[in-house]
């Protein structure tokens, strides 16, 4: 089974406007397939403009032999590439995914969703149902809305001549943040495998340590969940509530990035890592 893990050690700035920050470290476990052994999501974090970035290749493109994996994977490149000079008061998450929807040449669509820190308002806009959730004090204090035509059907960015395939058709939201919260956001192969208060275990379990394997476990959570025909998922009830039938989780590519928040300036030794092989400075695209 393959996993790609990263964690980025944010840098402090002695800002007025920005006094926190976020630290994120992320996991990455593809389907098996032989023929797209990367999968279908994609993802990245840019620490100087403290933008997260996530993206869900829609799989039915595989009928007509296309891999929507590298629409996602052009997606978030272009997405990162618009955010890496800015800094955080510039950013505008409607607008870098609206920039990079126009700059992405793949054929194929994607789900996708830009969320940004800046002083101690964190700002997203979201399409389909990659989202994410924020945790306070061990509970859920928020959890961006999914936008989904109908079951299993989200709405995605697609080049097409309909300009409701594009970056418009975002919802924006807004969250005044806290020190201590804990931002997780995912593909729906998060989502659809655990329930919030699944996640709320995690992370209660997990945040006041290390968390550097806070996202692998939950990405390996989401993962059993989703080989197990015998356990209630949120896939199975979205199913029921629809009027399909469907036991257990959904087998899907699972991408998870856990961002901790904390005051900016506060984490200038922070480092848990002793070869450092894992630390990136700027940005990383997976």
């Amino acid at each position: 089974m393959r996993r790609y893990k990263n964690f980025v050690r944010s840098m402090a700035y002695a800002t007025s406007c920005r006094n926190l920050m976020m630290i994120a470290e992320s996991c990455y476990i593809p389907k098996e397939n032989k023929d797209k052994p990367a999968g279908e999501d994609a993802h990245f974090f840019c620490e100087s403009a403290q933008v997260i970035g996530v993206a869900d290749g829609v799989g039915g493109w595989a009928s007509r032999g296309i891999d929507a994996g590298e629409y996602a994977r052009e997606l978030m490149k272009n997405a990162e590439y618009e955010v890496k000079d800015y800094c955080p008061i510039d950013v505008e998450p409607k607008e870098v995914l609206r920039q990079a929807f126009l700059n992405t040449a793949a054929e194929g669509s994607s789900t996708a969703c830009i969320i940004s820190l800046a002083g101690n308002i964190l700002t997203a806009a979201n399409v389909g149902d990659s989202g994410f959730t924020v945790i306070r004090g061990g509970r859920t204090f928020y959890r961006s809305p999914v936008q989904q035509y109908g079951f299993n059907f989200p709405y995605q960015l697609q080049n097409s001549s309909s300009e409701d395939d594009g970056a418009e058709q975002a919802e924006e939201m807004t969250v005044e943040m806290e020190s201590g919260d804990v931002v997780v956001a995912g593909t729906d192969g998060l989502f659809d495998n655990l329930f919030p208060e699944d996640i709320e275990t995690i992370v209660r379990d997990y945040c006041s340590d290390s968390m550097l394997s806070l996202s692998e476990t939950l990405a390996t959570a989401a993962l059993e969940r989703s080989e197990d025909t015998t356990t209630v998922t949120p896939f199975e009830v979205a199913a029921y509530e629809a009027g399909k039938r469907h036991l257990g989780g959904k087998y899907d590519d699972i991408t998870v990035v856990v961002a901790r928040v904390v005051l900016a300036g506060s984490i200038s030794s922070y480092d848990n890592d002793d070869d450092g092989d894992d630390l990136m400075d700027l940005c990383i695209l997976v």
